[in-house]
Protein backbone atom coordinates (compact mmCIF):
# COMPACT_ATOMS: atom_id res chain seq x y z
CA UNK A 1 0.00 0.00 0.00
CA UNK A 2 1.35 3.38 -0.60
CA UNK A 3 1.94 5.81 2.54
CA UNK A 4 -0.94 8.53 2.18
CA UNK A 5 0.50 12.08 2.37
CA UNK A 6 -2.04 14.38 4.22
CA UNK A 7 -1.47 18.75 3.72
CA UNK A 8 -2.98 21.43 2.47
CA UNK A 9 -2.06 24.98 0.71
CA UNK A 10 -2.95 26.89 3.85
CA UNK A 11 -0.96 25.32 5.92
CA UNK A 12 2.11 27.62 3.90
CA UNK A 13 0.09 30.86 4.18
CA UNK A 14 0.08 30.58 8.09
CA UNK A 15 3.00 32.74 9.00
CA UNK A 16 4.26 34.36 12.00
CA UNK A 17 6.04 37.52 10.89
CA UNK A 18 9.60 37.79 9.43
CA UNK A 19 12.76 35.68 10.58
CA UNK A 20 10.29 33.50 12.57
CA UNK A 21 11.98 30.15 12.28
CA UNK A 22 8.50 28.76 12.39
CA UNK A 23 8.39 29.64 8.33
CA UNK A 24 6.40 28.74 5.25
CA UNK A 25 9.71 27.41 3.82
CA UNK A 26 9.67 24.49 5.85
CA UNK A 27 6.79 23.11 4.22
CA UNK A 28 7.68 24.30 0.95
CA UNK A 29 11.23 22.65 1.81
CA UNK A 30 9.47 19.15 2.83
CA UNK A 31 6.98 19.15 -0.21
CA UNK A 32 9.88 20.77 -2.97
CA UNK A 33 11.93 17.33 -1.69
CA UNK A 34 9.09 15.12 -1.77
CA UNK A 35 8.57 15.81 -5.64
CA UNK A 36 12.15 15.44 -6.51
CA UNK A 37 12.46 11.94 -4.69
CA UNK A 38 11.40 10.05 -6.85
CA UNK A 39 9.22 7.74 -5.12
CA UNK A 40 6.10 10.03 -5.55
CA UNK A 41 4.15 6.39 -6.91
CA UNK A 42 4.54 5.27 -3.01
CA UNK A 43 2.86 8.68 -1.67
CA UNK A 44 -1.04 8.79 -1.97
CA UNK A 45 -1.84 12.68 -1.68
CA UNK A 46 -5.13 13.61 0.41
CA UNK A 47 -6.41 17.58 1.25
CA UNK A 48 -6.43 17.86 4.68
CA UNK A 49 -9.86 18.96 6.14
CA UNK A 50 -10.39 20.80 9.07
CA UNK A 51 -11.06 19.42 12.52
CA UNK A 52 -14.16 19.90 13.66
CA UNK A 53 -15.01 22.02 17.15
CA UNK A 54 -16.22 18.26 18.67
CA UNK A 55 -12.76 16.73 17.09
CA UNK A 56 -10.81 19.43 19.11
CA UNK A 57 -12.97 19.42 22.34
CA UNK A 58 -11.37 15.97 23.01
CA UNK A 59 -8.00 17.75 24.08
CA UNK A 60 -9.02 21.35 24.27
CA UNK A 61 -11.10 23.08 26.53
CA UNK A 62 -14.02 24.83 24.79
CA UNK A 63 -13.00 28.25 26.01
CA UNK A 64 -9.62 28.14 24.52
CA UNK A 65 -10.86 27.12 21.21
CA UNK A 66 -13.16 30.13 21.10
CA UNK A 67 -10.27 32.56 22.19
CA UNK A 68 -8.06 31.50 19.32
CA UNK A 69 -11.59 31.52 16.94
CA UNK A 70 -11.47 35.60 17.95
CA UNK A 71 -8.33 36.01 17.95
CA UNK A 72 -7.98 35.22 14.24
CA UNK A 73 -6.97 38.62 12.26
CA UNK A 74 -8.32 40.14 9.46
CA UNK A 75 -4.42 41.15 8.76
CA UNK A 76 -1.60 41.82 10.66
CA UNK A 77 -0.61 39.59 13.51
CA UNK A 78 -2.13 38.64 16.64
CA UNK A 79 -0.32 37.00 19.01
CA UNK A 80 -1.16 34.24 21.40
CA UNK A 81 2.06 33.67 23.76
CA UNK A 82 5.89 35.34 22.94
CA UNK A 83 6.41 32.86 20.37
CA UNK A 84 3.27 32.15 18.81
CA UNK A 85 1.02 34.34 16.56
CA UNK A 86 -1.47 34.25 13.59
CA UNK A 87 -2.19 36.17 10.62
CA UNK A 88 -5.50 35.71 8.79
CA UNK A 89 -4.70 32.58 7.34
CA UNK A 90 -3.22 30.85 10.76
CA UNK A 91 -6.51 29.48 12.12
CA UNK A 92 -7.70 27.73 8.77
CA UNK A 93 -3.94 26.07 8.97
CA UNK A 94 -4.27 25.00 12.66
CA UNK A 95 -7.77 23.63 12.25
CA UNK A 96 -6.49 21.68 8.81
CA UNK A 97 -3.44 20.43 10.83
CA UNK A 98 -5.35 19.19 13.73
CA UNK A 99 -8.00 17.90 10.87
CA UNK A 100 -4.74 16.13 8.48
CA UNK A 101 -4.07 13.98 11.74
CA UNK A 102 -7.95 12.70 12.20
CA UNK A 103 -7.92 12.25 8.62
CA UNK A 104 -4.98 10.24 8.55
CA UNK A 105 -6.42 8.16 11.21
CA UNK A 106 -9.27 7.93 9.71
CA UNK A 107 -7.27 6.33 6.72
CA UNK A 108 -5.05 4.07 8.54
CA UNK A 109 -7.17 2.94 11.57
CA UNK A 110 -9.77 2.36 9.07
CA UNK A 111 -7.87 0.05 6.92
CA UNK A 112 -7.42 2.13 3.46
CA UNK A 113 -4.08 2.73 4.45
CA UNK A 114 -1.42 1.55 6.25
CA UNK A 115 0.68 4.39 6.77
CA UNK A 116 0.14 8.06 6.69
CA UNK A 117 2.41 11.21 7.03
CA UNK A 118 0.99 14.69 7.92
CA UNK A 119 2.53 17.64 6.11
CA UNK A 120 1.81 20.13 7.90
CA UNK A 121 2.06 23.50 10.25
CA UNK A 122 1.72 24.66 12.82
CA UNK A 123 2.87 22.37 14.67
CA UNK A 124 1.39 21.11 17.88
CA UNK A 125 3.15 19.59 20.41
CA UNK A 126 3.72 22.38 22.82
CA UNK A 127 0.07 23.22 22.76
CA UNK A 128 -1.99 22.34 25.78
CA UNK A 129 -5.72 21.95 26.78
CA UNK A 130 -5.63 25.69 27.31
CA UNK A 131 -3.39 27.38 25.82
CA UNK A 132 -0.59 28.09 22.83
CA UNK A 133 2.90 27.91 23.10
CA UNK A 134 6.53 27.32 21.34
CA UNK A 135 4.87 27.68 18.14
CA UNK A 136 1.48 25.56 18.46
CA UNK A 137 -2.51 26.10 18.51
CA UNK A 138 -3.96 22.88 18.82
CA UNK A 139 -2.35 19.51 19.61
CA UNK A 140 -2.70 17.64 16.51
CA UNK A 141 -1.15 14.71 17.39
CA UNK A 142 -3.48 14.36 20.68
CA UNK A 143 -6.31 15.04 18.68
CA UNK A 144 -5.49 12.20 15.91
CA UNK A 145 -4.85 10.01 19.11
CA UNK A 146 -8.36 10.29 21.06
CA UNK A 147 -9.88 9.68 17.15
CA UNK A 148 -8.17 6.61 17.15
CA UNK A 149 -9.92 5.72 21.23
CA UNK A 150 -13.39 6.96 20.02
CA UNK A 151 -13.66 6.24 16.75
CA UNK A 152 -12.03 3.44 15.91
CA UNK A 153 -11.97 1.62 19.37
CA UNK A 154 -8.17 1.81 19.23
CA UNK A 155 -7.86 0.44 23.11
CA UNK A 156 -3.38 1.14 23.32
CA UNK A 157 -2.18 4.20 21.05
CA UNK A 158 1.73 4.87 20.94
CA UNK A 159 2.42 8.07 20.70
CA UNK A 160 6.03 8.81 19.90
CA UNK A 161 8.14 12.19 19.68
CA UNK A 162 11.13 12.94 18.59
CA UNK A 163 11.55 16.38 18.10
CA UNK A 164 14.25 18.03 19.96
CA UNK A 165 12.17 20.32 22.34
CA UNK A 166 9.93 17.94 25.01
CA UNK A 167 6.55 17.56 24.05
CA UNK A 168 5.05 19.27 26.89
CA UNK A 169 1.18 19.71 25.74
CA UNK A 170 0.94 15.95 24.75
CA UNK A 171 2.34 14.45 28.08
CA UNK A 172 -0.05 16.95 30.06
CA UNK A 173 -2.84 15.85 27.81
CA UNK A 174 -1.88 11.88 28.65
CA UNK A 175 -0.54 11.81 32.34
CA UNK A 176 -1.55 8.58 33.93
CA UNK A 177 -3.99 7.33 30.54
CA UNK A 178 -3.59 3.93 30.66
CA UNK A 179 -4.53 4.12 26.89
CA UNK A 180 -1.40 6.04 25.79
CA UNK A 181 2.14 5.31 25.77
CA UNK A 182 4.04 8.42 25.85
CA UNK A 183 8.24 8.26 24.85
CA UNK A 184 9.76 10.56 23.47
CA UNK A 185 13.56 12.03 23.62
CA UNK A 186 14.81 15.40 23.81
CA UNK A 187 17.46 18.16 24.87
CA UNK A 188 17.39 19.16 28.27
CA UNK A 189 17.97 21.14 29.88
CA UNK A 190 16.06 23.57 27.15
CA UNK A 191 13.24 24.59 26.10
CA UNK A 192 9.97 23.98 27.33
CA UNK A 193 12.75 23.40 30.33
CA UNK A 194 9.91 20.39 31.88
CA UNK A 195 9.81 16.83 31.00
CA UNK A 196 13.20 15.39 33.34
CA UNK A 197 11.17 14.07 36.14
CA UNK A 198 8.11 13.00 34.72
CA UNK A 199 6.90 9.45 37.44
CA UNK A 200 3.84 8.90 35.15
CA UNK A 201 3.90 5.32 34.62
CA UNK A 202 2.60 5.74 31.08
CA UNK A 203 5.63 8.50 30.26
CA UNK A 204 9.18 7.27 28.96
CA UNK A 205 11.14 10.49 29.05
CA UNK A 206 14.41 10.47 27.96
CA UNK A 207 15.91 13.71 28.72
CA UNK A 208 19.91 14.21 26.56
CA UNK A 209 22.52 16.26 27.22
CA UNK A 210 23.68 19.07 24.60
CA UNK A 211 26.11 17.71 22.30
CA UNK A 212 24.51 13.91 22.16
CA UNK A 213 25.44 12.16 19.15
CA UNK A 214 24.35 9.31 17.33
CA UNK A 215 25.45 6.18 19.25
CA UNK A 216 24.74 7.66 22.57
CA UNK A 217 20.73 8.50 21.31
CA UNK A 218 20.44 5.07 19.96
CA UNK A 219 21.47 3.21 22.78
CA UNK A 220 18.84 5.49 24.81
CA UNK A 221 16.07 4.82 22.17
CA UNK A 222 17.03 0.91 22.73
CA UNK A 223 17.53 0.83 26.58
CA UNK A 224 14.28 3.16 27.51
CA UNK A 225 11.97 2.90 24.34
CA UNK A 226 11.90 0.01 23.42
CA UNK A 227 11.32 -2.42 26.23
CA UNK A 228 8.35 0.38 27.15
CA UNK A 229 6.88 -0.72 23.90
CA UNK A 230 7.21 -4.08 23.74
CA UNK A 231 5.22 -4.55 27.35
CA UNK A 232 3.22 -2.14 25.60
CA UNK A 233 1.81 -3.37 22.66
CA UNK A 234 0.64 -1.06 20.68
CA UNK A 235 -2.24 -1.19 18.15
CA UNK A 236 -1.43 1.90 16.77
CA UNK A 237 1.39 4.21 16.41
CA UNK A 238 1.46 7.85 16.17
CA UNK A 239 4.62 9.79 15.66
CA UNK A 240 5.61 13.69 16.37
CA UNK A 241 8.14 13.96 13.81
CA UNK A 242 10.10 16.38 14.38
CA UNK A 243 14.15 16.94 12.97
CA UNK A 244 15.60 19.73 14.96
CA UNK A 245 18.11 17.35 17.05
CA UNK A 246 20.01 17.68 13.36
CA UNK A 247 23.20 18.77 13.83
CA UNK A 248 22.47 21.01 11.30
CA UNK A 249 19.26 22.80 13.03
CA UNK A 250 19.95 26.55 14.16
CA UNK A 251 17.34 25.70 17.43
CA UNK A 252 18.91 23.36 19.25
CA UNK A 253 22.63 21.46 20.48
CA UNK A 254 22.15 17.81 19.49
CA UNK A 255 24.29 15.92 16.87
CA UNK A 256 21.57 14.12 14.57
CA UNK A 257 22.50 13.56 11.36
CA UNK A 258 20.13 12.24 8.05
CA UNK A 259 20.96 8.57 9.09
CA UNK A 260 19.33 8.83 12.65
CA UNK A 261 16.43 9.64 11.36
CA UNK A 262 15.88 6.63 9.35
CA UNK A 263 17.43 4.75 11.94
CA UNK A 264 14.60 5.69 14.20
CA UNK A 265 11.85 5.79 11.60
CA UNK A 266 13.28 1.73 10.74
CA UNK A 267 13.00 1.00 15.08
CA UNK A 268 9.46 2.67 14.88
CA UNK A 269 8.05 0.75 11.85
CA UNK A 270 9.61 -2.36 13.32
CA UNK A 271 7.49 -1.75 16.54
CA UNK A 272 4.10 -1.54 14.24
CA UNK A 273 5.12 -4.52 12.23
CA UNK A 274 5.47 -6.48 15.58
CA UNK A 275 2.39 -5.58 17.34
CA UNK A 276 0.06 -2.66 15.74
CA UNK A 277 -0.19 -4.44 12.18
CA UNK A 278 2.22 -2.33 10.34
CA UNK A 279 0.16 0.96 11.14
CA UNK A 280 1.65 4.69 12.02
CA UNK A 281 0.32 8.15 11.44
CA UNK A 282 3.09 10.34 11.40
CA UNK A 283 3.07 14.25 11.38
CA UNK A 284 5.17 16.88 11.13
CA UNK A 285 6.87 18.77 14.41
CA UNK A 286 9.96 21.05 14.20
CA UNK A 287 12.90 21.45 12.09
CA UNK A 288 14.40 25.08 11.01
CA UNK A 289 17.19 24.33 8.72
CA UNK A 290 15.26 23.61 5.58
CA UNK A 291 17.84 21.87 4.20
CA UNK A 292 17.94 19.32 6.50
CA UNK A 293 14.30 18.72 7.41
CA UNK A 294 13.27 18.04 3.61
CA UNK A 295 16.77 15.50 3.34
CA UNK A 296 15.68 13.80 7.31
CA UNK A 297 11.68 13.81 5.62
CA UNK A 298 12.86 11.98 2.41
CA UNK A 299 14.40 9.05 4.73
CA UNK A 300 11.77 8.98 7.29
CA UNK A 301 9.06 8.45 4.56
CA UNK A 302 11.02 6.46 2.14
CA UNK A 303 11.43 3.88 5.16
CA UNK A 304 7.24 4.53 6.06
CA UNK A 305 6.93 3.61 2.37
CA UNK A 306 9.42 0.26 2.54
Amino acid sequence: MPVALVTHPDCILHEMGMHHPESPERLKAVLDALDASGFGGHLAEHEAPEATPEQLARVHGEGYIGEVRDASPEDDYTFLDPDTSMNRKSLSASLRAAGAVVHAMDLVAGGSLERAFCAVRPPGHHATPDRAMGFCIFNNVAVGALRAHQAHGCERVAVIDFDVHHGNGTEDMFRDDPRVLFCSTFQHPYYPFCGADSRASNIVNVPLAAMTGSVDYRAAVERFWMPALARFEPQLVLVSAGFDAHREDPLAHLELGDEDYEWISRRITEVAERHAGGRIVSTLEGGYNTHALARSVVRHLRVLAG
